[in-house]
């Protein structure tokens, strides 16, 4: 007897535990379980900033989401970001924003509006020739540059809109891009661009300089750490996993002239774009050259 009453009573909890689970359990996913929350809501507004050119506020309509990301429309991927945001273009052009609104559980609901810039800034406008690298007429503003004269003039390639290098893999020979700007004495220069590589590099480097020297193919060009404006080095912890943005935020914060760099005469100055490495790094991606007067 004390056995059956002993089994009745297990098949009872069992029973009971198996109703509350069920109970507990709403009709459908995403229902009110906590893994998924309301559709969202991502739209935004855009409003010029007064008093500023070409820079403009945004702000998301609603705030039923715990995320934001935002494409801002310059290359350089989505990004974390807040509810509001203030963006500027210096140069002409069309720019599509996305606002991606995240919520519980991860969901996802984006929404996007252009803004066209119709007259570039006249102060802080790009003063790169062709860094948009969008067709053949914007690749003939580059000229290609090898350390080692006997390597293959191909390491750099064009096509519309971005620039690929792809390393000869040894000796840390690598090569480069460059083309003459004029520029004037004392003014402050900001230069950046966004790179991109689909896996961390290995013994590498990327490198920028401005310099007054014309180059020389064949022989070196630049030092880093006298005359460097901004870089990757996997020595220094920077490309060592897969990145995308602009070299300004994901390279090396510490060379001479990451703030911008300044000439003491007006004429002409060279801007070198090179890389290299030691081992099979695979193929670099640049975009949206720009070099910018800052003050």
């Amino acid at each position: 007897m004390k056995k059956t009453k002993l089994i009745f009573s297990l098949m009872f909890a069992v029973v009971v535990t198996f109703s509350l689970l069920t109970a507990c359990q709403p009709d459908d996913v995403g229902s009110g379980n906590g893994l998924l929350g309301p559709v969202l809501d991502a739209s935004f507004t855009v409003t010029p900033v007064t008093g500023k050119t070409n820079t403009y506020a945004l702000k998301s309509t609603t705030n039923n989401y715990i995320g934001s990301k935002w494409d801002m429309g310059a290359g350089a991927g989505t990004n974390s970001g807040k509810s509001e945001e203030i963006v500027s273009f210096p140069d002409q052009g069309t720019y599509t924003i996305t606002h991606t609104a995240v919520g519980i559980g991860g969901q996802q609901y984006s929404a996007s509006k252009d803004i066209v810039v119709a007259t570039s800034d006249p102060i802080a406008g790009n003063i790169v020739q062709g860094g948009k690298f969008a067709n053949a007429t914007d690749w003939a503003k580059w000229t290609k540059f090898n350390k080692n004269a006997t390597d293959p003039m191909d390491q750099w390639k064009f096509f519309p809109g971005y620039a690929t290098f792809t390393p000869p893999g040894h000796d840390y020979l690598g090569g480069g891009i460059y083309q003459a700007i004029d520029v004037e004495a004392n003014k402050k220069y900001k230069i950046d661009m966004i790179v991109s590589c689909p896996v961390g590099l290995v013994e590498s480097w990327f490198e920028v300089y401005c310099l007054a020297t014309p180059p020389v193919v064949g022989t070196d060009y630049g030092d880093a750490a006298t005359q460097g404006t901004v870089a990757l080095h996997t020595w220094t912890g920077t490309g060592l996993v897969p990145f995308n943005g602009k070299i300004s935020v994901i390279g090396k914060k510490t060379l001479p002239f990451y703030d911008g760099v300044s000439f003491p005469t007006s004429g002409k100055v060279y801007l070198m774009i090179r890389s290299g490495t030691n081992n099979t790094t695979p193929t670099i991606t640049l975009k949206n050259v720009e070099m910018r007067i800052t003050s």
